[in-house]
C-alpha cells in the first residue's frame, strides 16, 4: 500500500486535506511539521526564531529522511521540496501529490505568517517563496491537483481519481 505525499505552498491545504484523504482511503496520516516539533520539543516558529533557518532546514531534512511509513498520507511542510535526497527517499514508497493554488489564494489564506513557522529568509515575501518553490513542486510532482477554490472534499475526490 503506497504512500501519498502532499506537497505545496503554506496554506494550500496539505494538512486538512491529508487528514480527510487518510480517513477516506483508510490510510494512516503523518504531518511532518508535527514530527519536527516533536523532535525539537518546540513550535516551528520558535525553532526558526531561536536557531535560524539553516538549523530548521537541517531538522526538517533529517525528519524527512528518517520517515519510514507505509499506507500513509504524509503532509509535508511547504519547504520540504528543497531537499532532493529527502524527496527521492519519499518517492521510493509513494507518489508526490502537489496541491497547486495561486499566489493570490496563498496570500489570502496565510494570515499568520509571523507565527506559522514558514521557512523564509528575512526580507522574503510570499511571492518570492512562491516563485522559488513552484518550479520545484512541479519538477517532483507525480500528480498535480488544481486546488484553488475547491472545498476539501472535492480536493480529496480529485486526488482519489488521480491515484
Amino acid at each position: 500500500m503506497e504512500n501519498l505525499i502532499l506537497v505545496g505552498m503554506p496554506a494550500c491545504g496539505k494538512s486538512i486535506t491529508g487528514v480527510v484523504l487518510a480517513k477516506t482511503m483508510r490510510k494512516n496520516f503523518v504531518d511532518t511539521d508535527l514530527l519536527i516539533q516533536e523532535r525539537e520539543q518546540r513550535p516551528l516558529q520558535e525553532i526558526i526564531d531561536t536557531d535560524g533557518i539553516s538549523y530548521f532546514k537541517q531538522a526538517e531534512e533529517a525528519v524527512l529522511l528518517q520517515l519510514d511509513a507505509d499506507n500513509t498520507v504524509i503532509s509535508t511542510g511547504g519547504s520540504a521540496i528543497y531537499y532532493p535526497r529527502a524527496i527521492e527517499h519519499l518517492k521510493k514508497k509513494g507518489r508526490i501529490v502537489y496541491l497547486k493554488v495561486s499566489l493570490k489564494t496563498v496570500e489570502q489564506r496565510l494570515n499568520n505568517i509571523k507565527t506559522r513557522g514558514v521557512a523564509m529568509k528575512k526580507g522574503d515575501t510570499i511571492e518570492d517563496l512562491y516563485k522559488r518553490r513552484v518550479p520545484l513542486y512541479e519538477k517532483y510532482a507525480d500528480i498535480t491537483i488544481e486546488a484553488d477554490d475547491l472545498p476539501v472534499e472535492e480536493t480529496v475526490e480529485k486526488i482519489m481519481e488521480s491515484v
